[in-house]
């Protein structure tokens, strides 16, 4: 090994010490402060975030799983996929999230269990932040669906693997375990709404045209108001149904909805042939994706990372999906923007908008986020930031 070579390495380490460091301050300090949301009680507070623990659900480790719930307005409820990433074979199953292996740039593919530094992404920012005056669903009802098991929401699989320890591990792909075990407390908590907007964001972003159908027929099937926003889902992969069908052991519906390389369009394409324009429809990305542009190069090419090559190969591929989406459904409403993070978003766009502060404060078109998927959950669909595509 030449003197490089070891400088990388070292410089490796000394960043994913580094950020597994920050991560576990930012815990501590959630957990020191008392920031921890509280267990739901008895008589819980109206616009107040609340953890219900599951006794039945489990993280992808096999630690405790808890959804989020905000009792707010009984008649408008949201339903919300948390994303965090993907596991599709020994290998993403081997290299979870960690702050570590982000700070690094070492290959990271899911979240797989639920600690504190987690609650950030699931319930303070966005259509979640209750601080924001700004932020139009905060007198919504919510149910946030976290994830931390690496299958779009839809696996029902124990999956072995060979760790980077070594070691042999099970990954356990809940998630639809989990969902089923949160919409009996949704339909609990809120049983008759009026208003339904189904939403989720990246992984989450695929479990909402998965599972829309299914929220539905089971629990929610007297309502007719109904919207459904899939932010930031496109990876174009040939073995997603081997994946859905023998990985991660999905129900045979969700899997046989699979006909393509694009599994979102595809569920979607189920989804509106039961559904009709009986449904809104929303669909929202930016332009080059610098996170999911990582996994179709991974996918691809081995590697996970992002570059402009493959961040050119996702604007084509999201200028398809919306074309095929617009075929479905001239309806199909857009919300497509060209946002960049120096630094975080590597020369692409940012990777997802509904729960980032991005959703109130950015603007494409003079028009924010926040201000579209409100006046789309009230009749009024259009699209914005076709011009970056067409």
């Amino acid at each position: 090994m030449d003197f490089k070579e070891k400088r990388k390495i070292r410089k490796q380490k000394f960043e994913e010490q580094f950020g597994d460091f920050v991560e576990n301050s930012i815990g501590k300090t959630i957990v020191d402060w008392d920031l921890i949301a509280p267990e739901l009680p008895e008589k819980p507070e109206k616009k107040k975030w609340y953890r219900v623990i599951i006794p039945m659900g489990m993280s992808g480790d096999g630690s405790e799983y808890h959804i989020y719930v905000k009792i707010a307005d009984p008649k408008k409820l949201c339903i919300f996929f948390s994303g965090g990433g993907v596991a599709y074979n020994e290998y993403t199953a081997a290299r979870p999230i960690t702050g570590g292996k982000v700070a690094a740039d070492l290959p990271n593919y899911y979240w797989n269990n639920l600690r504190p530094f987690t609650q950030i992404m699931n319930i303070d920012m966005g259509i979640m932040n209750l601080k924001d005056n700004t932020n139009p669903f905060r007198d919504w009802s919510i149910i946030d669906i976290a994830y931390a098991t690496g299958d779009f929401h839809v696996g029902n699989s124990e999956f072995p693997y060979e760790g980077e320890d070594g070691e042999q591990h099970v990954l356990h792909f809940h998630g639809y375990i989990n969902f089923l075990e949160a919409m009996g407390i949704s339909k609990n908590l809120f049983p008759n709404p009026k208003k339904l907007l189904i939403a989720g964001n990246s992984a989450g972003a695929f479990a909402v045209a998965a599972l829309t159908d299914e929220i539905l027929r089971m629990w929610y099937k007297g309502v007719k108001d109904v919207t459904v926003l899939s932010d930031s889902a496109l990876l174009l992969y040939n073995k997603w149904q081997y994946t859905a069908r023998e990985i991660w052991k999905a129900p045979a519906p969700i899997c046989e909805a699979i006909r393509s390389d694009n599994i979102t369009l595809s569920w979607f394409r189920n989804l509106y042939k039961k559904y009709g324009d009986s449904l809104r429809y929303l669909y929202s990305s930016s332009t080059r994706d610098y996170v999911l542009s990582a996994y179709y190069n991974d996918i691809t090419n081995k590697t996970y990372k992002t570059d402009s090559d493959v961040q050119d190969a996702y604007y084509e591929q999201l200028r398809e999906m919306v074309g095929e989406l617009k075929r479905l459904t001239p309806g199909f409403g857009m919300f497509i923007n060209n946002w960049a993070v120096p630094l975080i978003t590597k020369g692409g766009t940012v990777h997802t908008a509904v729960r980032e502060p991005y959703f109130t404060k950015f603007t494409q078109d003079n028009v924010t986020m926040s201000r579209w998927l409100h006046d789309a959950v009230n009749g009024n669909v259009y699209d914005v930031g076709m011009g970056l595509i067409l």
